[in-house]
């Protein structure tokens, strides 16, 4: 990635005031048990002291983000007491008001200002050497478009009701002063995201290593080899300071009051299970899906004791506490295992086959994933990390560009059982076509010199989403099986989805793996 020369950003305005158009005309849309969440958190912060955050637990929605977002929430229940105050009243449960609605919907439209600027620092980064007379074809408008209207972005933020924006706004903004060999800046903002949200932690290796290898270390051999003796103590220590200071900004006052433990207990709840309610699409979706396929089998064949079987494990479908009847059930500490080695070989490759910013951005797509496939109770809405830092590579490399279609489309595909009421059912699914349609024919054309993004099978594994979709939003309601497996759309969904994800993390890892380095990459 390099910076480009100036020029008009006037469509960059453009696509930002329309999209924030379109936020605003989704105001009255369906939300989400998650705007009941936000609305006790300012609540919470408005009303108690300091120390009573992380132990109030009048609604069963308890502050579970780290210090700096509890921080947000109390600068917001200031500016929300002039819209309606009965909503920062605690014991005010589930309420809802159009000044209530209306200000929580505006304020994450408003935070998203920082996401925008993001986008735009990240543009400024794009490598301007690919020829393009119209404006709609170059890589740094293409890439604006796939940032700023991301779909996932949209409906979970501003359908569902998340404040992601400004989040993933200070993660861009982090990687875009990297690129920019601002490591200093870069490591700050990203320190600071760790204590906004801390499923950014995910991607905490990618930085570690980037920065040792390429700020603490001032030097290469020829041969692209560390140079040992150039490793700067003054740098690390900087780097240390940085980390030290925020974390305890955000987390000083709670160590103070001895309550740090109780901190880390509500940020890290092992005991919510290792799927959320609806299977994120990874690899516990399918180690659960062979559990249950055997498991059906084993009673079938008069294998299994009926009622040695938990009926959770039976009949109650997509749950939260699930316990494996036939394969062996999984604990926190399998899935941290299974995350830390499935992350390192691509950390050896950003330490022993440095890229520069790509080889960065490879390996920070690649903890994403890896984390997302075999993370502990993971959301589906993780794989935003994933799809989002994946579209800095997309307009890069047709091979980065092929990985991300499959990637963005299914993933995309995996949050539709987030929006479930008919009157938001032609909102995602227009949404989702203008997104894929563009994503598809705009990179098409950026690399049309260039052999086929998709090949066959991955054509007809990404068409086959469209019956998937059919089939569970239409046929199934009107089947008698509706009323005795009512989970089965959502784990098709999960388990097909599933696959093309664990095809796009494998892919993009066999890539990165087998990938060759130039010798002038080896020096730089």
């Amino acid at each position: 990635m390099a910076a480009p020369g100036g020029g008009s950003w006037s469509w960059f305005r453009a696509l930002a005031f329309g999209v924030s158009f379109l936020k605003c005309l989704l105001m009255p849309a369906y939300f989400s048990t998650d705007f009941e969440v936000h609305r006790n958190w300012l609540a919470i912060t408005h009303n108690l002291p300091l120390s009573q955050w992380y132990y109030e637990a009048t609604s069963e929605w308890t502050l579970d983000y780290p210090p700096f977002f509890a921080w947000f929430e109390y600068a917001l229940s200031h500016v929300a007491k002039y819209f309606d105050p009965k909503m920062l009243v605690i014991e005010n449960l589930n309420y809802i008001s159009p000044a209530t609605i209306f200000f929580q919907r505006f304020s994450v439209i408003f935070t998203d200002i920082l996401f925008i600027y993001a986008v735009r620092e990240c543009c400024k980064q794009v490598n301007g050497k690919r020829p393009a007379k119209d404006i709609l074809e170059k890589p740094t408008f293409i890439l604006a478009v796939l940032l700023l209207w991301n779909f996932g972005l949209l409906i979970v933020d501003h359908i569902h009701f998340q404040y992601n924006g400004f989040l993933f706004g200070l993660m861009l903004l982090s990687v875009a002063r990297l690129c920019q060999k601002r490591y200093l800046e870069g490591a700050f903002f990203f320190a600071v995201l760790l204590h906004f949200k801390h499923i950014y932690l995910y991607v905490a290796p990618a930085y570690g290593v980037y920065l040792l290898r390429s700020y603490c270390f001032t030097a290469n051999n020829a041969d692209g080899s560390l140079k040992w003796r150039s490793f700067s103590l003054l740098r690390v220590t900087l780097l240390g300071l940085i980390v030290c200071l925020v974390s305890a900004l955000s987390l000083g006052p709670f160590i103070v009051l001895g309550q740090l433990p109780q901190v880390i207990s509500r940020l890290f709840p092992f005991k919510r299970g290792l799927c959320h309610a609806y299977w994120a699409p990874n690899f516990w979706a399918l180690y659960n899906a062979v559990d249950k396929t055997l498991t059906i089998l084993g009673l079938k064949c008069n294998l299994l004791d009926p009622t040695k079987i938990p009926k959770a494990s039976m009949t109650g479908g997509l749950v939260q506490e699930f316990q494996h009847t036939v394969l062996p059930s999984v604990t926190p500490l399998v899935t941290l295992i299974c995350t830390v080695i499935s992350i390192l070989p691509s950390v050896f490759c950003l330490w022993f086959k440095p890229q520069g910013p790509r080889g960065f951005l490879q390996c920070l797509v690649l903890c994403a994933l890896s984390s997302f496939m075999f993370g502990w109770h993971v959301h589906e809405k993780a794989i935003l990390l994933a799809i989002l830092t994946l579209s800095l590579l997309s307009v890069q490399r047709a091979k980065d560009a092929g990985i991300y279609l499959i990637l963005t489309t299914t993933g995309h595909f995996s949050l539709f059982p987030l929006l479930f009421t008919p009157a938001e059912l032609p909102i995602k699914i227009l949404l989702m076509l203008l997104f894929t349609v563009y994503s598809f024919s705009s990179l098409k054309s950026l690399f049309r010199r260039e052999k086929p993004l998709l090949n066959w099978l991955e054509t007809i594994y990404l068409v086959q989403l469209v019956p998937l979709e059919i089939f569970c939003e239409i046929i199934f309601p009107l089947t008698p099986w509706q009323q005795h497996f009512p989970f089965v759309p959502l784990l098709l969904t999960s388990v097909y989805c599933a696959l093309g994800i664990t095809y796009a993390w494998l892919k993009l890892y066999l890539s990165v793996l087998t990938e060759r380095i130039s010798v002038r990459q080896k020096a730089e």
